[in-house]
């Protein structure tokens, strides 16, 4: 845990050194170096000795924070009102709407350095487009999109289009199709009364191209949570005009393998719960009291995120694992997803995490009733052998109906996200209007988030995040890409696999 000079200097080295990272890269891990290293406040007693067991994670975030890791703007604000500080008027044409989102989309920031929360845009350009001819139309959007892939190297960038079908979104898929990049990620929040299927089905074929877009079950994500709400990152459900300040995660699975049976296991969960809110908590209070991001930073100044519209986030991984462990340990034949003893355990253990947190008050999160959420974590590139979240581990994928039975029992417990990937065959490309009824039918029976793509993609989605298969074949080269979540997507295809989940077929 504790760090010298001479490691930061190591690191900083093997980053200068490393021919396949870009200059921009490279800068920004050098940048993020020394809040690995700066403790400016206590941690509670016993984090040290769980984050170096690995039984919790602070998921790079550093100990010296100075900017909310999660930014969900009120964009629609921007568009109406224009920015101050930015000195942006209000757009009155689609070429100008664009261009002030594209200015505004460099000042917000995040824990990757890049917006990770781009807005309704379908919803935002809209009312512009009766000004212009339609082709026009669709160039503009084509070149932003375009634009978005090449300024922003970072597929955590998350646009979000829907429920209703708007021009706008229709030459967003459109334009999608045929770019097929990675940048930015994309969810239709659906809902079944307001999106149409033709709508619907265009976003599966685009999906079915290109990985994108997700969609998510709305109405469910807006009953779960009593405030609005965007998409945002991988598929993290936050509050609009605010966002998450952290998300650090439990290791389940690991908790499992040092406890000898389940009883054990429940015992030791109270305790590391309570010890990573607490330091969550220390790092909630530096941020707002001790930093100056929210005393002076131009979005909270001008009203575009507010302080009371934040929250914090417990994420975990490994309920696959963590569940066939301890019924090991407890003498039980049985595997995750596979009978009843496991189901039943993968439900006490989810229930108890929202116990914990719930009996847990943080001053600041008041969005969220004082309370953090829980979250559905796809997981890192060092996580090998940790399934993300809580879905079933790659190569013991069930039957389609099966799986998705299975995610739909516990996606409940998630209101700040939680989903699963299923890629199809080819043939699927003709037949999108089967799995809309797929779609429909998991979100009726419970399910929050749903990706899927292509088996002949060169686009996927890989825990959360999209890259191109062809990048990582660059990666794997010592080739330097341009998008920076390339990287985790080759090291993920290493560790975890991630490439070869279990193609659906109709």
């Amino acid at each position: 845990m504790k760090k010298d000079l001479e490691t930061l200097i190591q690191q900083a080295q093997q980053i200068a050194a490393n021919s396949a990272l870009t200059h921009e890269q490279a800068t920004n891990s050098l940048a993020s170096l020394p809040g690995q290293f700066a403790n400016v406040f206590d941690f509670p007693e016993g984090f040290e000795e769980m984050l170096e067991e690995g039984l919790l994670c602070n998921l790079s975030e550093g100990f010296l924070p100075y900017a909310p890791r999660y930014i969900l703007p009120d964009y629609q604000k921007l568009m109406d009102e224009g920015c101050q500080f930015l000195r942006l008027k209000p757009p009155t044409t689609l070429s100008e709407a664009i261009l002030t989102l594209e200015i505004f989309y460099r000042h917000v920031p995040s824990v990757t350095h890049y917006p990770v929360y781009l807005g309704r845009v379908d919803k935002m350009l809209e009312p512009f487009i009766d000004g212009v001819s339609e082709e026009e139309a669709r160039r503009e959007i084509k070149n932003f999109l375009f634009f978005l892939s090449r300024s922003i190297p970072d597929s955590y960038c998350h646009m979000n289009i829907g429920p209703e079908e708007t021009k706008a979104g229709n030459y967003i898929l459109d334009a999608e199709m045929e770019l097929q990049e990675a940048i930015p990620s994309i969810t239709m929040l659906y809902d079944e009364k307001v999106t149409s299927d033709d709508f619907s089905e265009k976003a599966l074929s685009c999906a079915q191209l290109c990985a994108k877009p997700s969609f998510a079950n709305y109405n469910d994500y807006q009953e779960a949570n009593p405030f609005p709400i965007g998409i945002a990152s991988c598929y993290n459900a936050l509050p609009l005009a605010g966002g998450a300040f952290t998300l650090s995660r439990v290791m389940i699975s690991r908790i499992a393998d040092k406890v000898n049976n389940s009883d054990e296991f429940f015992e030791f969960l109270p305790k590391a719960v309570n010890t990573l809110c607490t330091f969550m908590d220390e790092k909630i209070r530096y941020l707002v009291e001790d930093s100056h991001f929210f005393t002076t930073n131009f979005l909270v100044k001008e009203g575009f995120i507010k302080l009371e519209n934040f929250t914090g986030m417990v994420g975990i991984v490994g309920l696959n694992e963590c569940v066939n462990t301890l019924l090991a340990k407890d003498g039980i034949d049985g595997r995750y997803a596979q009978c009843k003893e496991a189901d039943d355990l993968s439900h006490r253990i989810l229930a108890a995490m929202n116990q914990h947190l719930n009996s847990y008050e943080s001053k600041y999160c008041d969005v969220t009733g004082n309370h953090f959420l829980l979250h559905a974590q796809v997981g890192i590139a060092e996580d090998i052998g940790i399934t993300p979240g809580i879905r079933i581990a790659i190569g013991e994928e069930p039957d389609l109906y099966t799986h998705l039975k299975h995610e739909n029992k516990f996606q409940k417990y998630f209101p700040s996200g939680v989903g699963d990937i299923f890629p199809f065959d080819e043939t699927a490309k003709n037949n999108v209007g089967a799995i809309l009824d797929i779609v429909k039918g998991s979100f009726s029976q419970g399910m929050r988030y749903f990706s899927t793509y292509s088996d002949t993609c060169d686009v996927v989605r890989v825990t959360g995040y999209l890259v191109k298969k062809s990048d990582i074949e660059k990666l794997s080269r010592g080739e330097a890409v341009g998008q920076a979540n390339a990287t985790w997507g080759y090291l993920a295809s290493k560790n975890q696999h991630a490439l070869e989940r279990k193609v659906e077929s109709l």
